[in-house]
């Protein structure tokens, strides 16, 4: 449900308008990245995945020559986003400039699209850029996009906020997609948070004693009478 105080101008991500965009997440790329921690940048991938699912939003993914070194696609997206549609290419570096994919992303009716993609100076960038000039509203989600330095990264980030995309974080992306955690799968966003940072967990866990003291102390109560 779009909020009553969204006015369709401020650079917000709203669920009901937005399509998930998961770019060349791939195995062999992956071995590429250095500007982040392998496993972090798969487990971010999987956490944008299980929130587009959460939120029933429309997922595209591709790979760039799946059948070569760059390997093939992390299982995990489709496994957390059973629903999203893989779009093949023929051999584009810029996933825009394959017409299945672009269709794809018109057929969604959606105008925002938040997209992450290995390698984020090339797999990223690329799309992220042509998709504003076409009209979207675009959020990069740049720690679940991945590449060789950190300097890499930076030059990135700076030329896609010249072009007028808007970079987050995954965290940050959860978060505008939860809202609230007045509902009722409430859980299920607490799960992804540990992918996104896994200490999170302990804070869970911590939470779960504590209530389970608060119970026993209550029947113990009780049964004293």
């Amino acid at each position: 449900m779009t909020p009553a105080n969204f006015d369709g101008t401020r650079p917000i991500i709203v669920a009901d308008d937005a399509a998930m965009l998961l770019i060349d997440h791939q195995s062999g790329l992956f071995q590429t990245v250095g500007d982040m921690p392998m496993t972090t940048l798969r487990n971010h991938a999987t956490a944008l995945a299980k929130m587009a699912t959460l939120c029933n939003m429309p997922v595209i993914t591709t790979a760039s020559v799946p059948q070569g070194p760059n390997g093939p696609l992390i299982p995990e997206i489709h496994e957390n986003a059973p629903h999203a549609k893989y779009v093949a290419r023929r051999g584009e570096i810029n996933a825009w400039d394959n017409p299945d994919f672009v269709a794809a992303v018109k057929e969604t009716g959606r105008k925002t699209l938040i997209i992450a993609g290995t390698i984020t100076s090339v797999c990223m960038a690329f799309p992220a850029i042509a998709a504003v000039q076409e009209g979207y509203k675009v959020f990069a989600v740049i720690d679940a996009s991945g590449t060789y330095s950190k300097m890499a990264q930076e030059i990135t980030l700076a030329r896609v906020v010249q072009a007028g995309v808007v970079p987050m974080d995954t965290a940050a992306v959860a978060s505008e997609l939860q809202r609230t955690w007045h509902r009722d799968d409430a859980m299920q966003w607490a799960e992804i948070y540990t992918k996104i940072f896994p200490p999170y967990a302990l804070l869970i866990e911590s939470y779960k004693k504590a209530q389970d003291v608060i119970a026993n102390n209550e029947q113990l109560d009780s049964a004293r009478g």
